[in-house]
């Protein structure tokens, strides 16, 4: 045995060099990943920031699978001849603000600089790197990368511009879409953003909130769409002889299929604006939101089943979209209860609302009621339900009357909305008189009456409805429509007919 270790020894020495060398190198292999890491900046950030990270950038893809929402949602409420018009809108819309609001938007939204009471001045055409940040102040406590914030925000503009369209479809030019959706994205909806998400005068002076946009997304979506509605007048055969027709949707389900999306990508929207997830707000944000929407539906139900004896299948959607709007913004300031509340009265004020505007204007999804009403109906609501601690606890403003007995954050709350109101309107209506005088608004009423599909994209949402497809029923070419249920007259041959002249 110690002849064997003998000759080990011996062994060793003789390879000793060589084993120095394969040390070293083994010592150098380890080395590298870790010079490698330190290289690499986001291998060293801690877990709250990627975590942050993380829930801003999959709450950012909630809000923009709304998109699909608000696509079925105008779907179900058009006409069969006008469904594909309104999915080539939603996906060119969401396009065209994309570059407006990375090239200038967000930078008048949220930059630092400029007159920054009145509106943000930097961060135009941003670029972004693996951690990056921009001079961000209204946003800067979350630890999230400018990049993510920059997502999150751009969603919010991208829901706000889909609003504008529910009250002008049907017979609305396609480049009207375009052409007002640049300045939206790019000037006019940054600048209520600023005012109360950016730091401006509303949020940081006044102390007004909106925790997550009823009057930033939803009320400016609605007042640019009511400029637009007046500027356009009603669908063809709305208004006879003094009074309202109804114009139902082609498929309530597809419609309903529309509300579930937004009420499911509503838990990005305002569980998201904590831009936060290690603080863990974000959890009460969810619970408040869906106990506010569950309450509009049924308060909706009941409200409509009072009026007109009917459990109206549009009418509990819109319950509950109007009180997911409404709870918006008080979202991070309400407690469960106060959400309840707040959502029911939305789910009464859009019922009421769809009744009462359909009388004099023509908003075929209830646009108007949802997003409007109910976007003023949830903002002023902070002045009521505001809780001090997480008014302290988010930073602006103060308690609400319920809690303080002080009627301060109701006036900030009501001033927020008329400046917002006022504004947009006033910004969006000349942009619309300008469209209308130079390529006008409207289609042709011809074009308005053989539908949009067909008139401005050259087929229809659903072709074996309007014409002859292969495998499908035959129909003469003068024949309007398909009736499965009818057999075609059968065509009678030469020789009987010669017959029957005998």
């Amino acid at each position: 045995m110690s002849t064997r270790r003998s000759d080990l020894r011996t062994a060793l020495k003789k390879r000793k060099p060589v084993l120095v060398i394969a040390a070293g190198f083994a010592v150098l292999a380890a080395l590298i990943p870790i010079a490698v890491a330190a290289d690499d900046q986001t291998a060293t950030q801690a877990a709250g920031v990627a975590a942050d990270t993380v829930w801003v950038i999959v709450t950012g893809c909630l809000v923009m699978f709304m998109q699909a929402g608000f696509a079925m949602l105008e779907v179900g409420f058009s006409r069969m001849k006008n469904v594909g018009t309104v999915v080539a809108k939603v996906v060119t819309n969401l396009s065209v603000s994309s570059i407006a609001y990375w090239a200038v938007g967000f930078g008048f939204a949220f930059g630092a600089g400029g007159i920054f009471a009145f509106i943000g001045g930097s961060g135009f055409f941003p670029t972004f790197s693996p951690g990056s940040q921009l001079n961000l102040p209204a946003i800067a406590a979350s630890t999230a990368p400018a990049a993510a914030k920059w997502f999150f925000e751009f969603v919010f503009c991208a829901v706000s511009l889909a609003i504008v369209w529910g009250t002008m479809i049907e017979r609305t030019k396609f480049i009207v879409y375009i052409l007002f959706g640049i300045p939206f994205a790019a000037f006019i909806y940054p600048l209520i953003s600023h005012q109360l998400f950016g730091g401006g005068f509303l949020m940081a002076t006044l102390g007004s909130q909106d925790f997550a946009g009823s009057t930033v997304v939803h009320l400016t979506g609605a007042t640019a769409g009511l400029a637009g509605l007046l500027l356009l007048g009603p669908r063809i055969g709305k208004y006879e002889k003094g009074r309202s027709n109804a114009i139902p949707g082609h498929n309530m389900p597809l419609a309903q299929l529309g509300v579930l999306i937004l009420w499911f990508g509503w838990f990005g929207f305002n569980p998201g604006s904590t831009l936060n997830a290690t603080n863990l707000h974000f959890a009460d944000v969810v619970v408040v939101t869906n106990l506010a929407a569950a309450a509009g539906a049924v308060a909706a139900l009941a409200t409509i089943y009072f009026i007109t004896k009917t459990m109206d299948v549009g009418m509990i959607g819109n319950g509950a979209i109007a009180a997911l709007v409404a709870i918006t913004a008080p979202s991070g300031y309400v407690e469960p209860w106060a959400a309840i509340v707040i959502g029911a009265v939305a789910g009464v004020i859009v019922v009421v609302g769809v009744l009462a505007l359909d009388k004099v204007l023509d908003d075929p999804v209830g646009a108007l009621p949802a997003h409007g009403l109910a976007g003023i109906w949830g903002t002023l609501s902070c002045g009521l339900f505001t809780v001090p601690a997480l008014a302290k606890f988010n930073g602006v403003g103060q308690g609400g009357l319920f809690y303080t007995g002080s009627f301060h954050q109701l006036g900030a709350q009501a001033i927020a909305v008329t400046a917002s109101f006022l504004t947009v309107f006033v910004l969006s209506y000349g942009l619309f008189w300008i469209i209308k005088k130079t390529v006008g608004l409207r289609v042709s009423a011809r074009e308005e009456m053989e539908g949009l599909d067909i008139s401005e994209h050259g087929m229809w949402g659903y072709p074996e409805s309007f014409m002859p497809v292969p495998g499908g029923v035959y129909r003469p070419a003068d024949t309007p429509t398909v009736n499965p249920h009818r057999s075609p007259e059968p065509v009678a041959s030469p020789a009987r007919s010669e017959g029957s002249a005998a």
